[in-house]
């Protein structure tokens, strides 16, 4: 790049391209307008160069469209390929005489040999061109040719097919054999590949052996994904898990979802109080921001704002979309701010184990593959309650409830609805809600 243009080091827009468009049509050189789009003038040439549509033009030929011949206008040759003995037709009108003639010189453009390459802002061509063969430069063709050459440029293996043959050779026959993928890498380090990528071969169909020929893949279940990511990075600006952990806090509050088998699209939204080991879970028709945000007002209600800011006033979440707005859900009621949300790193559910672990004991009543269709939420506090009746280990025997009593207060208990289950009373299994229906 030149030393004398900053370049941004960023791939040329559409709108980069319709600029070029307009300026080549008003005859503006190279440099101009790679001065204004900051990169090197190499750059707008070969974007030019590369992008130029060729255009057949059939209008103003002499006699013959696909005659390129420079001579045609004033050529009174006949018979220059000596088939026909008493041809009097002129060559210039012939289709084959750019062939046969030995006088044949094709007609060109310097525009099109040198900058700027295309017929863009060519004055002949407005009034009157003879040349059949002409270049153009169009913003959008190019901008199309571009992005379907960057996508076929990442798709397929970056291998060739004889090195693929050479690889299936001696893959194949020891899967046969019964040999495990890593087994067979850890033994031919020449194949130069990860574990990961010979499954996605085999899983692609490339080698002669298939997934078929593996001795435990055939028996695993394709993985269910319920969620779906935050794709708005903006969102977690100051909010990442980093961020949280410098705040050097003793107790949070975690939040997660717990999703429904896929014949229902309940879920639950569930809150986990680090310090206290508190666990809730409110029923929600669909797992939407809405959704959530509807359950974060429904409690700022019951609870009153203040209270509900000193309780929830930093929540650490995952990355789930429902969870994508965290504006929204931070800004309560009446406008205030309500609470702090921070997210945790990718595939990171350990940043939040305690509601993981309160998770497992949620699906001792409730076990995967359950339909919450007919759950209502007096069932979901039902489980709830006799979850936060069972004494902890780390809360020195005491159950969350009680310890949550002292901290949190009646008031509070009472607004999440939750009650005591006597010791004897509380059930983890899932005759907890088939008894009650």
């Amino acid at each position: 790049m030149s030393k004398y243009i900053p370049g941004n080091q960023k791939h040329l827009t559409l709108e980069n391209r319709i600029y070029i468009e307009n300026e080549l049509n008003k005859g503006t050189s190279f440099k101009d307008i790679a001065r204004f789009l900051c990169k090197d003038p190499t750059t707008i040439s070969k974007e030019v160069r590369a992008h130029r549509l060729s255009d057949w033009y059939h209008k103003g030929t002499f006699y013959n469209a696909k005659n390129f011949c420079i001579h045609r206008y004033h050529c009174k040759k006949t018979n220059a390929c000596g088939k026909i003995v008493l041809c009097g037709i002129k060559c210039a009108s012939c289709p084959t005489c750019n062939q046969t003639c030995r006088n044949f010189e094709k007609e060109h453009c310097v525009r099109l040999d040198r900058a700027p390459y295309v017929c863009n802002g060519c004055t002949k061509k407005i009034n009157h061109c003879t040349l059949a063969h002409k270049y153009s430069y169009n913003a959008r063709f190019a901008d199309r040719k571009y992005r379907e050459k960057l996508r076929d440029s990442r798709t397929g293996i970056n291998m060739t097919k004889r090195e693929l043959h050479k690889k299936d050779q001696i893959i194949s026959p020891l899967i046969e054999q019964g040999q495990s993928p890593y087994h067979i890498l850890t033994n031919h380090p020449e194949l130069d590949m990860s574990v990961r990528t010979l499954y996605s071969y085999l899983d692609q169909g490339l080698f002669t052996a298939r997934n078929i020929d593996l001795k435990r893949k055939v028996h695993f279940k394709p993985r269910r994904c319920h969620k779906t990511q935050i794709t708005d990075r903006a969102v977690f600006s100051n909010r990442l898990y980093h961020d949280f952990c410098s705040l050097a806090l003793t107790g949070y509050v975690q939040m997660d979802t717990v999703h429904s088998s896929r014949e229902s699209k309940k879920t639950l939204l569930t809150m986990f109080f680090t310090k206290e080991k508190l666990f809730l879970a409110f029923l929600m028709n669909r797992c939407t921001k809405g959704a959530v945000r509807l359950v974060f007002d429904r409690l700022e209600k019951r609870m009153g704002t203040y209270e509900f800011t000193s309780v929830f006033e930093y929540i650490l979440t995952d990355r789930g979309s429902e969870f994508g707005d965290p504006d929204a859900l931070e800004t309560g009621v009446n406008g205030i701010q309500r609470s702090s949300i921070y997210y945790c790193d990718p595939m990171q559910s350990g940043q939040k184990g305690g509601l993981e672990q309160a998770h497992t004991m949620l699906r001792m009543i409730l076990p995967k593959g359950t339909s919450f269709e007919f759950l209502t939420q007096w069932d979901v506090n039902l489980i709830v309650n006799h979850i936060n009746s069972t004494p902890r280990e780390s809360l020195g025997g005491r159950t969350p409830y009680s310890v949550a009593l002292e901290a949190l207060g009646e008031e509070v208990l009472n607004a999440f609805q939750l009650r005591p289950i006597a010791p004897d009373e509380v059930n983890l299994t899932p005759k907890l809600i088939r008894f009650n229906h």
